[in-house]
Formats: structure tokens, C-alpha cells, sequence
């Protein structure tokens, strides 16, 4: 799959998600064969750029080529302005954030808000184009409700533009992420466009996977919730795409190792004090649905330093494994 310049490794990519896809995540993801993995969401205001918050977003260490960064707002001038400053920062890919369902995110008439008004969306693509030499890309939802699906004329927009990819979420901006995705709207987009289109929204495991690309006829496939406390899951897709076969889980060894990596990513990022308040809730998806997660849970909860949630961590694992070699996870009710 290519992005303008950029030849990706394949079609899956890392949804971003704010609060969730900071480096130490995207880059655990890109360990596990995803192909592109894009940054939480930077604000197009730029007295916000040097804030610390900010700044960790936009902490791209290490991270292999192309980095691509999401920006977000509504002013044509200010997105130009986010772009070329991302663009200098290192980042080879900037995608627009048009996707966003928050509610402090659409009360700022930015995300999927922006959906509302086709001119402006129009004025800030262009402006967003023409600030950078980097292939700019779009994500984006159906609409702003259902009775108001504009995707394929955002899509031909987006075209004209000079966008060199689609991301669409398979709901409007009034779903939130309750009920279903649905992908007609992602069938009729990549109908109607000459543009690499990815397919977001409720893909959970390898064969939705497959049934979503072979209906939608979509380039491509981003994961986001799925890969919570399973970033494997792009090893699984991508193995099932090419044989038709399911891997094994993986062992309780290996993903003992992932996370303690992961957590070492968390506290070389964030520091120790953040790092272990953020790392909970990684450690939350790593273990849920397995055995004896509640109680762990609340133990690891009164862990306080480092030392003692990497301590905690292990002992949870040591226990797995005496039980079996492979993680043994209830797995969610496949939904389409």
C-alpha cells in the first residue's frame, strides 16, 4: 500500500486514538507488523504546541518512517499553519482529523462537526494541502447523522482537493461508538473515488477482517479499540490475509514480554509518576477476559512506583503459565 512517497509494509493501520496511541503504543503496534500508526490528535492552536502534553504527542523517538501526525481544528489558516509545523517537526504523513465524535472536539466545531459544512471542509483541505510538500490524508465519518450521510460528497471534496487517502468510520458523528459500524457507506466512497480508501470501525478479529475488505473493496483496514492490550492483532490479520489461516494465541511468555516492554515504553515517555497511572489502563486490556483479572486488577491498583507494578505484573504471569502455554482470553461476540 503506498501514501504518496511512502511504500507501507501492508494495509493495516493503527487508528488514533487520544489518550491511547502515544509513541510508547504506536510503537509495540509497528513491532507487531502494523503498517502505519498514526499520532493522537495535535491541536491546530498553536499556543498549545510547546505545553507538555503536547509535546509528549508529539515525541516521534525512534519511531520507523513514515511518521504520520493527525492534526485538528477548524481554521483553514491555523491547520496550514499545524501542518507545516508537524511537517518541520519530521512528520511524512499529516492526517486531518474530520472523525472526532467528542463532544469538546464537535463543540469546537472541529472533527466530525466539520462534517456540517462541505465549503469549509472543502477551504481546509485545501489550505492543509497547499501549506506542505508531505501527502496529507483524511479521517472521517458517514456524517453528522443518519439522516445526513455526506460521506461520498466529503470524499469527491477530498479528491479535488489533493487528499492522497480516506480513512472512513462506518458511523456518523452522532453514533459515538454505540451500535454497529456499518460499511455501505465505505462500499459507495471507494465506488466513487480513484483515492486509497481504508475501512475503520468495529473490525475485531482476523476474518472480519477479510469479510470487510471483500465487501467494501477497501485498500485498506485501520484498527483501533481491537489492538487494546493486543497489539498481536496485526500479526494475526496480517497472517490470515495471506493464508487463510488463524495463528495460534500467543503464548503467555510472549505477551508477559510485550507488556513489560510496553510499560517500560510507558515510564521512559511519561515518567514514573504518569507512567503508572497511564499503564493501568494498558494493563487493563492485557489482561482482560483472562483468568483471575479482576483480583489482579485491584491489586495492581495499589501499586504506587514502577518497581512495584512491574513486580505485580510478573507475578500475574507467573501464575498464568503454570495454568497453560497460551493466553486463554473469552473472546467478544463477533457483531457482522
Amino acid at each position: 500500500m503506498r501514501i504518496g512517497p511512502h511504500a507501507l509494509r501492508n494495509n493495516l493501520l493503527v487508528a488514533p486514538m487520544a489518550g491511547v496511541t502515544d509513541r510508547a503504543f504506536r510503537r509495540v503496534c509497528r513491532g507487531f507488523g502494523a503498517g502505519l500508526a498514526v499520532s493522537e490528535m495535535v491541536t491546530s492552536q498553536r499556543g498549545l504546541w510547546h505545553s507538555a502534553k503536547t509535546r509528549r504527542r508529539l515525541d516521534h523517538e525512534g519511531e520507523p518512517a513514515p511518521v504520520a501526525v493527525q492534526i485538528a481544528g477548524a481554521d483553514p489558516g491555523m491547520m496550514a499553519e499545524a501542518a507545516r509545523f508537524n511537517a518541520g517537526r519530521g512528520a511524512g504523513i499529516i492526517d486531518i482529523n474530520m472523525g472526532c465524535p467528542a463532544k469538546k472536539v464537535c463543540n469546537a466545531a472541529a472533527g466530525s462537526a466539520l462534517l456540517r459544512d462541505e465549503a469549509l471542509v472543502g477551504r481546509i483541505l485545501e489550505a492543509v494541502v497547499g501549506a506542505v510538500d508531505v501527502p496529507v490524508t483524511l479521517k472521517f465519518r458517514t456524517g453528522w447523522d443518519p439522516q445526513t450521510r455526506n460521506a461520498v460528497r466529503i470524499a469527491r471534496i477530498a479528491e479535488n482537493a489533493g487528499i492522497r487517502m480516506l480513512t472512513l468510520h462506518g458511523r456518523t458523528r452522532a453514533c459515538g461508538f454505540s451500535g454497529h459500524a456499518e460499511y455501505d457507506s465505505i462500499r459507495e466512497v471507494k465506488r466513487s473515488t480513484r483515492l486509497p480508501v481504508v475501512a475503520n470501525g468495529d473490525i475485531r478479529t482476523p476474518e472480519q477482517a477479510r469479510r470487510v475488505l471483500d465487501y467494501t473493496g477497501a485498500d485498506g483496514i485501520m484498527i483501533g479499540r481491537a489492538a487494546h492490550g493486543r497489539p498481536w492483532i496485526f500479526r494475526e490479520v496480517a497472517h490470515f490475509l495471506a493464508t487463510g489461516s488463524r495463528l495460534p494465541a500467543p503464548s503467555v511468555r510472549e505477551a508477559h514480554a510485550t507488556l513489560v516492554h510496553h510499560l517500560h515504553e510507558l515510564y521512559s515517555l511519561h515518567g514514573a509518576g504518569a507512567g503508572v497511572r497511564i499503564a493501568r489502563k494498558h494493563v487493563h486490556w492485557y489482561t482482560s477476559g483472562l483468568k483471575g483479572a479482576a483480583a489482579f486488577r485491584a491489586e495492581l491498583n495499589c501499586q504506587a512506583t514502577c518497581a512495584d507494578q512491574l513486580a505485580a505484573v510478573d507475578r500475574y504471569f507467573e501464575g498464568l503459565a503454570q495454568d497453560g502455554e497460551r493466553l486463554h482470553r473469552v473472546e467478544e461476540p463477533q457483531e457482522w
